[in-house]
This record gives structure tokens, C-alpha cells and sequence, in this order.
């Protein structure tokens, strides 16, 4: 559905993987289970010891989406588009159009905010 299950801000020297790794930890604090939550899609940035280590520690089948080999124009990959949905839509949103804030935990918050907005007007 594209919605927010966590989300973490950090500095922009910090590398896709550990960013990653972040996320996972978030999910896992939030000691809610999500029973329908199955498999997690991720780009081909995310293959290797990244993905062993989800594998490892985690109840979900990470999926890596991978871009046909050989091929060097755009291709339109499945279940990519959710993301760059999600990453629309809350660009979308008036308070993130720029980041003014200087903590991590305030963009946080608001890209927290933004979510919860897209869902009330869902309802």
C-alpha cells in the first residue's frame, strides 16, 4: 500500500545498507509484529551482506528487485513504483517540500505527520 511502517533520519555520510540496518532495528523496537507483513522488496543496492544479515535476523523475505541484465535504458521494475509513490506523496506535503530542521528527530516527526495527514484524508 506504500504506507509508513518506520522510518529513520540520519546524517547523509551514512551508506544505504547501515541506513537500512536503522529501519530494521526501528521495526523492531516497535515490538508490533505486523502479522500480514511478509516479504520486503528492496533495490539491487541492498544485495550481499546486507541481505544475509536480514535473512539471518529478521522473519521477513527480503526481495531484492533486480534491473534486467544487459539492459542500459530505463526500465520500469515491479513493486518499485511503490516506493517512488511513497516518496511522492510525501513530497506532496507543504512542510516537506523543503528541510529546514536541523535534528534528525524533528524530520522524523514531520515526515511522521505527513503520513498520518495522507491517511486521514484516505479515510
Amino acid at each position: 500500500m506504500g504506507l509508513l511502517l518506520a522510518v529513520v533520519v540520519h546524517r547523509a555520510d551514512i551508506d544505504e545498507r547501515p541506513g537500512a540496518g536503522f529501519v530494521f532495528a526501528r521495526l523492531h523496537q516497535t515490538r508490533v509484529n505486523f502479522p500480514r507483513l511478509k516479504v520486503i522488496f528492496a533495490d539491487g543496492g541492498y544485495i550481499g551482506e546486507f541481505e544475509a544479515k536480514v535473512k539471518k535476523t529478521s522473519k521477513w523475505l527480503l526481495e531484492i528487485i533486480r534491473k534486467p541484465f544487459g539492459i542500459k535504458m530505463f526500465v520500469l521494475l515491479p513493486k518499485r513504483w511503490i516506493v517512488e509513490r511513497t516518496f511522492a506523496w510525501l513530497t506532496n506535503q507543504r512542510p516537506m517540500n523543503v528541510d529546514y530542521e536541523r535534528s534528525p528527530k524533528v524530520s522524523e516527526a514531520m515526515i511522521q505527520l505527513a503520513m498520518v495527514r495522507i491517511m486521514i484524508r484516505r479515510l
